[in-house]
């Protein structure tokens, strides 16, 4: 039996519009019964795993599967390399790095999500900071999401793209694609170095960068990629499926 770990994109894949995915149950249930090791990993810097854990109980559905957020990732990795930063982000997860917090001279600017709260005035004093010398990490730099499970609306990575424009220099990527997320949660199942199963929704961010460390990427069309890719698609995932019915089939051929 295939033992290899088995890491789960949280929105677009189990959470679609704040709604738990059709066929969820059967699919955690398969997980837990074939003893797969699995890990639900999520590029939102405005939840935690607890907001993970609160989902699935809110919507009574059982789940016992670990899980990290980038936000969550950004903390372990700054608390083990700075002492001074500042944080854009929610104040629920600004609250988080508290302890390392400061006014003025920070060692480094982490940023997270703002949602609709970014504004001329943050993003100039994110600008301020690393143009005079502070270092810049981002949770995540993804370009757009799907909050409502319809419309897209513009992600951090957009607005980090133009303080790196502005700066010249490059963001360190805590988040997905970056392999620091990927080895951190692989590090946490005790399988740093080991290949793995990534099942996602974006060719880029859950795919190709699984690919990149030598994973295996399971693109699944209920998020932001659809059903068909075009014929020019540089990316080219390993395995298709519409749904999480047709991931417990693929499930069945990979582990079983």
């Amino acid at each position: 039996m295939n033992s290899l770990p088995l890491l789960i994109d949280f929105d677009g894949v189990i959470n679609i519009g704040n709604q738990p995915a059709p066929g969820i149950s059967e699919f955690l249930s398969f997980i837990k019964d074939k003893n797969i090791p699995a890990f639900v990993i999520s590029n939102s810097t405005l939840k935690t795993s607890d907001d993970i854990k609160d989902f699935f109980s809110r919507n009574n559905i059982e789940f016992n599967i670990p899980a990290m957020t980038a936000s969550e990732a950004a903390l372990k990795y700054v608390s083990e390399n700075y002492k001074r930063i500042k944080v854009f982000c929610s104040e629920k997860i600004k609250n988080l790095f508290k302890e390392f917090i400061v006014e003025e001279n920070p060692e480094v600017v982490v940023v997270g999500d703002l949602e609709d709260k970014w504004s001329y005035d943050i993003l100039n004093e994110i600008f301020r900071d690393v143009y005079n010398g502070a270092g810049l990490i981002a949770m995540q730099k993804n370009k757009y999401w799907q909050p409502d499970g319809k419309n897209l609306c513009l992600d951090a990575g957009s607005f980090i793209k133009a303080i790196e424009f502005a700066t010249g220099k490059e963001a360190l990527l805590i988040g997905k694609p970056s392999p620091v997320y990927f080895r951190t949660v692989l590090k946490e199942m005790g399988n740093e170095n080991s290949p793995f199963y990534m099942i996602g929704d974006d060719l880029e961010t859950d795919i190709n960068a699984a690919q990149a460390l030598g994973g295996k990427g399971i693109l699944i069309y209920t998020g932001k990629t659809k059903f068909p890719l075009p014929e020019d698609t540089k990316v080219k995932p390993d395995y298709e499926a519409q749904n999480l019915r047709e991931v417990i089939d693929l499930l069945r051929k990979i582990y079983l």
